[in-house]
């Protein structure tokens, strides 16, 4: 672990004059299954000075009367209408003491080291965000079985748009990078998300990468941490907002790309982003076809504007073969009429 003159002590993580408090902040929606596994993972950092700030956003399940159970006096609960995971999030931030800032989701967890080792990495700077290795691991499966796969981004970067290019980027543009980085992953100083503005409160299946990439780009760069583990649950039926398909999640995943494009365009205009940008707004469309043609039409556009060279669409053997043979369009419809039934 690269600590240089670490002004942390590790050793003493019970000394607060010695350790920044760090706010743990987790929206919870109708979470009662896992909820109270992840509280745990919480409190069962080693790095001992947190706070756990539960936000509940609605819940009409037993979600607050389960994170209620704990008496550790570290958790303080709030409750709001439903208002979604950003608007959570936002009321969490307002609320937290922390120097630095742990995102973690209702249904994930942490490994004991994850929040010690990124903190030793940041040398009580404002101006660096952390990052570690995730672990996806299917609900209903041991998490702890599992290894994190060897990410490009394993290193420290010192360059913020090009972390970002690289993460955005895809094996047509740039073979060998591209990918996502899960929320839980991220420890980031509260001065640097201060400093990059708030969640913006839509329901978008990428909030978190419109909200990241404004963090990542107003900071001096990327801390890697090959110590410490999130691990991030996945579902055979999606039940998150990420697995929605309502226009509104479409129509608001096209306003994220439309942002992080401008972001980037505003420090790095070049025809590359245009290329590496098309992809999304390709796969958008794709995936937006053909129960919401406005948006399909709209994201096809935007992506053939930009130059998108890359697959038209990527599928199963039957759908790939009816692809070549009829075109993307028939294909997707199959496969959407094959769906619904």
């Amino acid at each position: 672990m690269e600590t240089g003159d670490c002004k942390v002590n590790l050793k003493d993580p019970l000394n607060k004059a010695a350790a920044p408090l760090v706010s743990i902040i987790t929206p919870v929606y109708n979470a009662e299954r896992h909820i109270a596994d992840t509280i745990q993972s919480a409190l069962n950092q080693s790095w001992q000075n947190i706070e756990v700030i539960i936000v509940d956003d609605g819940s009409t399940d037993s979600s607050v009367g389960i994170a209620k159970t704990f008496t550790d006096t570290r958790i303080k609960i709030y409750q709001q209408a439903n208002k979604g995971a950003s608007a959570a999030r936002n009321f969490g931030l307002k609320q937290a003491g922390g120097k630095y800032i742990q995102f973690l989701d209702a249904d994930d967890l942490l490994s004991s080291d994850k929040i010690a080792a990124q903190v030793a990495l940041m040398n009580s700077s404002d101006e660096f965000i952390a990052v570690c290795n995730t672990v996806h691991f299917m609900d209903g499966t041991d998490p702890y079985r599992s290894h994190p796969t060897r990410e490009w981004y394993n290193a420290n970067w010192d360059d913020p748009v090009d972390f970002l290019l690289k993460l955005y980027t895809g094996p047509e543009v740039m073979p060998g990078y591209g990918g996502m980085i899960q929320p839980n992953a991220w420890l980031t100083a509260a001065a640097l998300i201060k400093k990059a503005g708030y969640w913006n409160e839509f329901k978008c299946p990428d909030d978190d990468g419109e909200f990241f990439c404004r963090v990542i780009l107003a900071s001096q760069g990327v801390k890697y941490s090959p110590a410490g583990i999130n691990y991030y649950r996945k579902y055979i039926k999606g039940t998150s907002l990420s697995a929605q398909k309502t226009a509104e999640a479409f129509e608001n995943t096209f306003l994220a790309i439309d942002l992080k494009y401008s972001y980037l365009k505003a420090r790095f205009d070049n025809e590359l982003l245009d290329r590496i940008f098309a992809r999304h707004y390709w796969e958008l469309g794709v995936a937006s076809y053909p129960a919401h043609m406005a948006i399909s039409n709209k994201a096809i556009k935007r992506a053939k504007k930009f130059g998108y060279t890359g697959p038209k669409y990527v599928s199963g053997k039957f759908s790939m073969l009816l692809s070549k043979v009829l075109g993307w369009r028939f294909a997707k419809l199959i496969s959407y009429i094959r769906h619904r039934g």
